[in-house]
């Protein structure tokens, strides 16, 4: 399966924001409890996870919903009402500033209750984790490997931030404090994640831009995480969607030289031959499984 390239994210206790949000193309969407739920309506709006969980069309897509962090009261009901009550229905769950692997052995532990007592299949429910702290940065890599339920590492920019006491006025784009460090404030922790979820099998995903007007911005913060390797990026807003589609969608240009690789290589092992021309440059075992990795990206040849 071609990984999702856009994640659109939509509050939980507003059911025709989520009804747009399914009806959109977005390529992923989750229902969050989190930051987008006030305090006081986080309780109820359980009830509309599950709604939207076991009522609506999900048009193919894992069903996904984003719990509450697990420092706070929140936590625990979430990932137990909702499991519950939405059984079979459920495919997979967001973990918020997940800081250690315990965090999310303590997930999975939960989890193992929940399908022990539904009849569901072990490990049916798979999890997903955020990365947004800085003692969750130093030890990404344990998170990565922690368990067999995690499917991917996604990178949360504001928490990250404020973990850090990092001065910043715009979400997801640069702002006036870019230009007093010389590179990108964020390459060295998207890298590490990055790496952390390739070395461990697991999908990386970008976090969101706060504008969502601002389409300049947010096609070169698209840019700038796939060119360091995330698989994608959320969206806030479904606005946003269209562009992050096509930034994570390798170019014409892009899958016709991966086509070209592809095939100089298959005429080159058929003839026996070790060498590998292309376009007069030589290709080696490298730029193979590069090009082999565009083309299974790319929608329509995968």
């Amino acid at each position: 399966m071609v990984a999702a390239r856009s994640l659109l994210a939509v509050p939980a206790s507003n059911r025709k924001m989520v009804e747009k949000a399914l009806a959109s193309e977005a390529d992923a969407v989750f229902v969050d409890l989190e930051d987008a739920v006030a305090p006081g309506r986080k309780a109820g709006a359980r009830e509309d996870v599950v709604g939207a969980l076991r009522e609506l069309d999900w048009g193919g897509r894992p069903t996904l919903f984003r719990v509450n962090a697990l420092d706070t009261r929140w936590f625990y009901r979430d990932v137990i009402e909702v499991a519950e009550e939405a059984g079979g229905a459920l495919d997979a769950v967001l973990i918020p500033k997940v800081n250690r692997p315990e965090d999310l052995h303590a997930v999975a532990v939960l989890l193992d209750g929940v399908e022990m007592n539904a009849g569901l299949d072990p490990g049916k429910v798979k999890l997903e984790a955020q990365v947004e702290t800085a003692e969750g940065l130093t030890k990404v890599d344990a998170i990565a490997r922690s368990t067999d339920r995690l499917q991917a590492l996604h990178f949360g920019p504001g928490d990250f931030a404020a973990s850090l006491g990092m001065p910043q006025t715009s979400l997801g784009t640069r702002d006036e404090w870019d230009g007093a460090y010389p590179g990108h404030r964020f390459g060295y922790v998207m890298q590490r994640i990055v790496v952390a979820a390739r070395a461990a099998g697991l999908r990386a995903v970008d976090g969101p831009v706060a504008d969502h007007r601002d389409e300049e911005g947010l096609r070169a913060a698209c840019r700038v995480a796939r060119a360091i390797g995330f698989d994608g990026k959320w969206c806030i807003h479904p606005a946003q969607v269209p562009v992050v589609n096509e930034v994570f969608s390798p170019t014409e240009g892009e899958i016709s030289w991966a086509k070209k690789v592809v095939g100089a290589y298959e005429e080159a092992n058929a003839a026996g031959s070790g060498a590998v021309s292309v376009d007069g440059q030589m290709v080696d075992a490298a730029s193979i499984r590069m090009a082999q990795r565009t083309l299974d990206t790319a929608p329509g040849h995968g």
